[in-house]
């Protein structure tokens, strides 16, 4: 996961992620714009495969902005931005009956995560 400072937030990116970004989209929507601790907490009761790498991807974020501002604390963060964009495609032949053949499609999925604090002006 890398980490970057976002324009406005601490950020953390997962990419290349062996998943659909179709599958891990509902998940990332009910976690968007939710305070962190019930961001994380939300994640951990969730039984989709999606909610344990976003939960990763939240907590890197997190990490990130704690290391960077020693005088936040967990409580004054939110999540602000989470988007998940379609990555490259991996293309598997599938052989068939006849000759013939189909083309499987792996589809890859990229996590950005923007957490910031709560106190900021214009909130």
């Amino acid at each position: 996961m890398a980490e970057k400072k976002a324009k406005s937030g601490y950020r953390a990116e997962t990419r290349y992620l062996i998943a659909s970004p179709y599958k891990i989209r509902p998940v990332a929507a009910l976690i968007r714009r939710k305070p962190y601790p019930e961001a994380v907490s939300l994640l951990e009761n969730m039984p989709h495969r999606g909610a344990k790498i976003i939960r990763k991807t939240v907590k890197s974020a997190a990490a990130n902005a704690l290391n960077r501002n020693k005088q936040l604390d967990e409580d004054m963060l939110y999540v602000k931005e989470i988007l998940v964009d379609e990555g490259p495609r991996m293309k598997r032949i599938w052989f068939r009956a006849k000759g013939r053949a189909d083309m499987l499609l792996k589809r890859l999925c990229h996590i950005t995560v923007v957490i910031d604090e709560t106190g900021k002006v214009g909130e």
